[in-house]
């Protein structure tokens, strides 16, 4: 008997794995929603499923990697039982291209409205066309974003304020994958936040590929990306209630002094920066396409410093990218103790089909790039080491996210996002904000005491 994959039939379940960053984990709580709103329930265990999604990332190799090897397991599935699949997300074109031969259903996250109707006709794939680094048009995305998200999380939410990107650093992918940069309306923007803070969210982060970069694209028919940050602390002043907001990622070239006035002057905007340099080399970062150079990342740095004193900082860096010395990685190490990070997502370079830099040597040998990530995760271990332990002593406010994998013990971030652990077992503490008291410090962590009652001052901005 052919199952009726419209999902009317009782029990149809969906199963569907998120790859990348955290824009596509925005976009995957769309694609739920949708999905259930076609009569399917979520299932945690893929071999209970009828319908398996990916939403994947063609930004890194290692991600698309994991795409062939679940589908051809899930294909071998299909000889035994009745199951559709299908691949969304962030897709280069050459991946597309091969997808339509190993998925039922191949679309862009623009395209979700068709989806109810590709699963009508379900066994055929549906022939995309394929479209490199045209925008697509702006009623997609715009229809996209209107889709009522399935959130995840009961207390911390994402909210994309923007897609694609414009800037076409060399190593990236992303331009061809998400397209031109499209800034989504202010409007919807703050009627999405004040939805999740009347429902008691308490950490939001604004997502776009270049979130400062906000507005640009609509200069005269849309406010600026200080502007938008200054009207949710304007909102958050008001509500009455206690909540953070961030955003990521900023680009270097676009980060105006407004933006880093804007948060020193709303206490709902959350004291940490994520500002990714990618290099501490002037002529890698030339390589890159940066836009930027080292003297501009160093002055916005200071103007953080300088209005943002208690904020953590953040980064992205690549190790190895075509044509790097070994000087020029010490620039980076440099970099790395000059500016004193809380965290550094750090990555060995790989080119990827399609970005400027994949038509290069990778001239950098593996065991050079392990060296050189290993090396700079112990100079970012020293500073983070270093910095936990001017905590020791201080009380923090603290979001507690999560049990903490020490038994008997929960674990949460401070507003600079600092990972603590106290001890306790009260379950109905996560989710809320507490005060702890730093009693001991590791190189990415710290542990404190519960506070019942404040006694002390707080440090709020950290």
């Amino acid at each position: 008997m052919r199952l009726d994959y419209s999902g009317k039939k009782n029990g149809m379940k969906y199963h569907i794995i998120t790859l990348g960053c955290q824009m596509n984990s925005s976009d995957s709580e769309r694609v739920q929603t949708v999905i259930e709103s076609l009569g399917f329930s979520a299932t945690d265990n893929e071999n209970d499923a009828d319908l398996i999604g990916i939403i994947a990332c063609s930004v890194r190799q290692k991600a698309i990697d994991k795409v062939y090897s679940r589908v051809y397991k899930w294909n071998k599935w299909k000889n035994k039982r009745n199951l559709l699949t299908f691949v969304s997300g962030c897709i280069l074109p050459a991946d597309k291209e091969k997808f339509l031969k190993l998925f039922d259903f191949v679309f862009h996250t623009n395209e979700l409205n068709l989806f109810p109707e590709m699963l009508k006709n379900y066994g055929i794939v549906t022939p995309l066309h394929v479209q490199e680094t045209k925008a697509r048009p702006h009623v997609d995305i715009d229809l996209f974003w209107l889709i009522k998200p399935n959130y995840q999380n009961k207390f911390e939410a994402y909210i994309p304020i923007q897609n694609g990107c414009d800037k076409f650093c060399t190593y990236c992918a992303v331009p061809y994958t998400r397209g031109r940069e499209v800034s989504r309306s202010s409007d919807d923007i703050l009627k999405e936040l004040e939805r999740l803070v009347n429902l008691n969210y308490k950490s939001i982060t604004l997502l776009g590929q270049n979130v400062n970069s906000y507005g640009l694209d609509k200069k005269g028919s849309e406010i600026s990306f200080a502007q938008l940050l200054a009207q949710i602390g304007e909102f958050g002043f008001k509500s009455g209630k206690e909540f953070w907001v961030y955003f990521t990622s900023p680009h270097p070239r676009d980060m105006g002094e407004d933006v880093i006035q804007t948060i020193a002057k709303y206490k709902h905007l959350g004291k940490q920066i994520h500002l990714p340099v990618q290099s501490g080399d002037d002529k890698v970062l030339i390589r890159m396409n940066r836009q930027h150079g080292m003297s501009e990342y160093r002055k916005i740095v200071d103007s953080i410093r300088k209005h943002l004193p208690d904020a953590t900082l953040f980064t992205d860096i690549i190790v190895g990218f075509t044509g790097e010395t070994e000087e020029q990685f010490e620039n980076t190490r440099k970099a790395m103790h000059e500016f004193r990070y809380n965290m550094a997502y750090i990555a060995m370079y790989s080119p990827r089909p399609g970005a400027a830099s994949s038509r290069w040597d990778d001239d950098i040998p593996l065991d050079i790039k392990k060296e050189r990530f290993h090396a700079l995760s112990e100079d970012l271990r020293l500073e983070t080491s270093a910095y936990n332990k001017t905590m020791i002593g201080k009380i923090y406010r603290l979001l507690v996210r999560d049990t903490d994998r020490k038994m008997g013990y929960l674990s949460g971030q401070t507003e600079g996002k600092i990972t603590v652990r106290f001890k306790s077992d009260d379950l109905a503490l996560i989710g809320q904000f507490v005060n702890v008291k730093i009693t001991s410090a590791a190189d990415f962590s710290v542990q404190g005491d519960l506070i019942q009652v404040l006694e002390t001052k707080v440090v709020e901005n950290v």
